[in-house]
């Protein structure tokens, strides 16, 4: 197959007109179209305005699509306590299995090829499953809370780890290694000592299985820690395991100088989520400090109740506006390393490798999107374009692993009215207990 346009081989090389020949799971070649075309006669080309590498949504929630809009306006812990772990606390297998499709589908649809996905507590095996009927690529995990929990969600900490290491030997590398397993302990509000370290003592025991988790993302959050333990939030993490090269953190948003230096040295992964962080009220994570330390900084939506959408193009935009006004200086972080986090960064937190680029002998994870928007006209800059004006709704086309899970805007792998129908019906549901209550 040849996919033909402007291609976006990385942040730094575009060929304006080119082509991608896809082969099985990978790419086999990359380069000026009418050359590619000569050499490929036999092949059948489809063509795409702008085609470039799937992005990679560093930290979602994809279960918790069924409580976008509920909780607005509401600081971070009493949004989480009060409304979306009751909210999960609620949700039957099938309801999560309909929250994840729900996730997955709007990630298929605005561009997102790659997930690294914080599930909950329960059903998460319908999940796993969702995501790889869907055809999607993501590194999901179980939750753990084994304190501070709705009574739903509250597990013992053997029971929890126990539970993660079935979903392990289930659905690590399934699904012809388009599923990977990460631990996944909350945050160090909701998990005792004994959860955290046994999350890496777990994580060691599987080549391949990552740890994600939540960290400083909130004041109150780093307030509550340092009661608990005496420590800050990212040395603690640290004291217990959950620092280094197969760690995600999410958000990250209030770290001093020697959290920042323990983030660097074990070469832990940062996710920043921009929106999330500003709707929540937050702050600003030290984002242009991260890089400056060469810190891996991935780019996440969160959740849909925290944001209200999980368009990584949005999310782009808002990262680098929010950095620069945060600095006051309009050169932090421009459209290319923006680019970066949404692609290769986020590949790299996610632990694929050969993903992120467009190149020979890589994952055929590509995207193709259309210009035919007023807002793209004129386009002087494609990386400026991509950045500041592109939108998920400009996304018609994807694929991951060569299999095309999208094509002329319209899902392949699923049926997407029904989806989004089932879901509707749950959100009522939702919404009648939340009166009743």
């Amino acid at each position: 197959m040849i996919l033909s346009g402007v291609i976006v081989v990385d942040s730094s090389t575009v060929i304006h007109d080119g082509s991608v020949v896809v082969r099985d799971s990978q790419i086999e070649a990359v380069g000026d179209r009418e050359e590619i075309v000569d050499r490929y006669p036999d092949h059948r080309e489809e063509k795409y305005d702008i085609l470039m590498p799937g992005l990679v949504g560093g930290h979602i929630h994809s279960v918790q699509s069924l409580g976008r809009g509920i909780a607005d306006d509401t600081e971070l812990l009493d949004w989480l306590f009060d409304y979306i772990l009751p909210m999960e606390e609620s949700l039957t297998g099938e309801e999560m299995e309909i929250a994840a499709k729900l996730g997955y589908l709007e990630l298929i649809e605005s561009g997102t090829t790659t997930a690294i996905d914080h599930l909950s507590v329960t059903h998460s095996n319908r999940a796993f499953e969702a995501a790889g009927e869907m055809g999607v690529r993501a590194v999901l995990g179980k939750v753990m809370m084994d304190q501070r929990s709705p009574d739903g969600l509250l597990e013992a900490t053997d029971r929890a780890l126990d539970e993660s290491e079935r979903l392990i030997r289930k659905y690590h590398r399934s699904f012809d290694d388009r599923i990977r397993y990460a631990v996944t302990p909350r945050f160090a509000v909701s998990c005792t000592e004994a959860c955290l370290r046994g999350a890496r003592e777990l994580a060691d025991a599987y080549d391949g299985v990552r740890i994600h988790t939540h960290a400083s993302e909130n004041r109150n959050e780093i307030e509550t820690v340092e009661s608990d333990t005496g420590m800050r939030n990212i040395h603690w993490l640290d004291e217990v395991g959950l620092t280094g090269e197969d760690v995600v953190l999410a958000h990250c948003v209030w770290t001093d100088d020697s959290e920042r230096e323990v983030l660097a040295e074990t070469g832990t992964h940062v996710t920043h989520c921009p929106s999330s962080n500003m709707k929540l009220a937050s702050g600003i994570a030290p984002v242009w400090d991260y890089l400056d330390r060469g810190i891996n900084v991935a780019l996440g939506n969160d959740g849909p109740p925290c944001n209200n959408t999980l368009d990584p193009f949005t999310e782009m935009r808002q990262a680098s506006l929010l950095q620069k006004v945060g600095q006051l200086d309009p050169t932090a972080t421009p459209a290319r390393t923006i680019f970066e986090m949404a692609t290769i960064n986020g590949a790299n937190a996610a632990g694929f490798e050969r993903l992120g680029a467009l190149r020979e002998g890589w994952r055929a994870d590509i995207i193709g999107i259309t210009t035919e928007r007023t807002r793209a006209t004129p386009l002087h800059d494609v990386f400026s374009h991509l950045v500041f004006g592109a939108h998920g709704d400009d996304v018609e086309f994807s694929m991951v692993d060569g299999n095309i899970l999208m094509r002329d805007g319209e899902l392949t792998t699923a049926d997407a009215e029904e989806i989004r129908t089932r879901a509707n019906a749950i959100d009522l549901d939702l919404e009648a207990t939340q009166r009743a209550a």
